[in-house]
């Protein structure tokens, strides 16, 4: 880890000057720019912006640098105002990715001064930054979690032959376990809301808003959700957006009394066919802390593992945020949280997880 002196700009030296950064931008040239970028995520377009807006009411500033008329670099950016957490802006929330996406160093470099300036004129701590590459190798940064990534097969049969007889055994046993798997829209979300709502409080953790996965299914292109039911009650569900030639699962959740039919087993099975008929070549897991249990969950299917890389500029003082549910100071908390009841979570934890991204 490196940490930048305070105050220095980090496009000291860069040739031929820097591209006007600006906030004046529409969707249609946003958009138009992140789909001629090969680096783009699916969470560079323009319309995540609305659903950090409706469903946690933050505000966002989506800068674009120019050069003349065009865009030659975007960096999306939402503010949070937390009183666990202070001030801060994060690029971006909630998801696995996002950060600066550019076509060349001087636009990289004035994005990021343009992000510092806007985190010193709101008094925030710092501005985190979610890459998949080390952009900016002054800055601080974690490298704490890992991307779990799957490369799929042209077939279904294929896929299924690539697992070992684990993974295999275990989708035949909730099969044979009288479970039943859905895919669709909008239509599961009350059931999917259910088991992950229900899931998270059993780990200890604020459960996200119903809003933001009705924003998500309605909102987000090639948005999908499955659901695996037992008898007609759904005990394992997953919410998965494409982009491209990749579909990722950021929120999936399956519940604790149901775990020995292994539900969730044909819940991942169900969304990795239903990726493949639909044409992509990768399915990306989410997130995941090394050797943790998800990490092993995801490592059984055969998924990759590639590094993320969160950097930062620091606004005041030197120390690295810890926002994580790993923070010592956070124990406490989380074995209270479980023993809620689940109708008075489901009120308060959105307002709690809303400030952490």
């Amino acid at each position: 880890m490196t940490h930048q002196p305070v105050g220095d700009p980090l496009c000291a030296g860069t040739p031929g000057g820097l591209p006007t950064v600006t906030a004046d931008v529409g969707e249609r040239e946003w958009d138009d720019f992140v789909a001629s970028c090969p680096s783009a995520t699916g969470y560079h377009r323009w319309c995540w912006r609305g659903v950090f807006e409706r469903a946690f009411g933050h505000e966002t500033i989506y800068l674009a640098a120019r050069r003349g008329p065009g865009i030659v670099g975007v960096l999306p950016l939402v503010c949070f105002r937390s009183r666990l957490f202070g001030r801060f802006l994060v690029s971006l929330p909630f998801v696995n990715y996002g950060g600066v996406l550019a076509s060349n160093d001087e636009a990289r470099h004035a994005l990021v001064e343009r992000a510092r300036q806007e985190a010193n004129r709101r008094r925030a701590h710092h501005v985190e930054m979610r890459h998949t590459t080390r952009q900016f190798p002054r800055l601080p940064a974690k490298e704490h979690k890992v991307a779990m990534t799957l490369p799929l097969p042209a077939g279904e049969d294929a896929a299924w032959k690539g697992f070992d007889n684990k993974v295999r055994n275990q989708v035949r046993k909730a099969q044979k376990s009288g479970l039943e798997a859905v895919v669709g829209g909008r239509e599961l979300l009350d059931e999917f809301y259910a088991v992950f709502a229900r899931n998270m409080r059993d780990l200890g953790t604020p459960v996200y808003s119903w809003r933001l996965f009705e924003e998500v299914l309605q909102n987000v292109p090639d948005a999908l959700a499955c659901v695996v039911r037992l008898g007609g009650t759904p005990v394992a569900a997953g919410i998965a957006v494409g982009y491209r030639d990749s579909i990722e699962n950021p929120w999936a959740s399956s519940l604790r009394e149901h775990r020995a039919l292994c539900p969730n087993m044909l819940l991942y099975w169900t969304m990795i066919g239903e990726a493949i008929r639909r044409g992509y070549r990768v399915f990306d897991f989410g997130r995941s802390t090394p050797n943790e249990g998800t990490y092993h969950f995801k490592k059984q299917w055969g998924a990759v593992e590639s590094p993320f890389y969160w950097e930062y500029v620091l606004t005041r003082g030197e120390t690295l945020p810890d926002q994580s549910r790993e923070n010592p100071k956070f124990s406490l908390a989380v074995s209270a949280w479980q023993r809620l009841p689940l109708a008075v979570a489901n009120l308060i934890g959105p307002r709690i997880v809303c400030n952490i991204p």
